[in-house]
């Protein structure tokens, strides 16, 4: 906190950013079709956050997708506190690591108010998740919510919190 304090010259100890919360998503389209699907996505993203997903369902039909308003079609956590801390440090120590050629996140993945946004192509990635009971692989998109006012206050706290930003 004092070397972001120091960076940016702020005077008062609040106006130096902070992790809100992390939201993890999961689109599945497949279960318009096929319900169960949803169930398995639920259970690994139990088991990667620690946390029972909320299911989302579709806002508008679409007939070309064959969607209805009302079907369920993913889920989502909001992490807040420890969870939040937790779930970031193994994103950060093993997950990331583990991405085939990893050279690092980019650093324009900020959305212009400080929040960051990493999309995930593998879940497979996540320790707690066996490899033999996948039954396919699913992306996520993962949104790191900060207090920061700008792009670059944020990328400085996730610098100090152990992002790995390519050059």
């Amino acid at each position: 906190m004092d070397l972001l304090k120091d960076h940016f010259d702020f005077k008062n100890d609040m106006q130096v950013p902070r992790l809100g919360k992390v939201v993890i998503n999961v689109g599945v389209g497949e279960a318009v079709q096929e319900p169960k699907v949803l169930e398995n996505v639920v259970a690994e993203l139990t088991a990667i956050t620690g946390q029972k997903p909320s299911i989302r369902q579709a806002k508008k039909a679409i007939s070309n997708f064959k969607l209805r308003a009302g079907i369920p079609i993913g889920c989502m956590v909001t992490l807040r506190g420890n969870r939040m801390f937790e779930f970031l440090d193994r994103l950060i120590n093993l997950a990331l690591p583990q991405v085939r050629d990893f050279r690092g996140v980019s650093a324009k993945s900020f959305d212009g108010r400080g929040n960051y946004n990493i999309g995930i192509k593998e879940q497979i990635i996540f320790p707690e998740i066996d490899y033999d009971v996948v039954d396919q692989i699913r992306g996520m998109n993962i949104t790191i919510v900060t207090s920061a006012n700008s792009d670059d206050q944020g990328c400085e706290l996730l610098k100090s919190l152990g992002m790995p930003f390519s050059e």
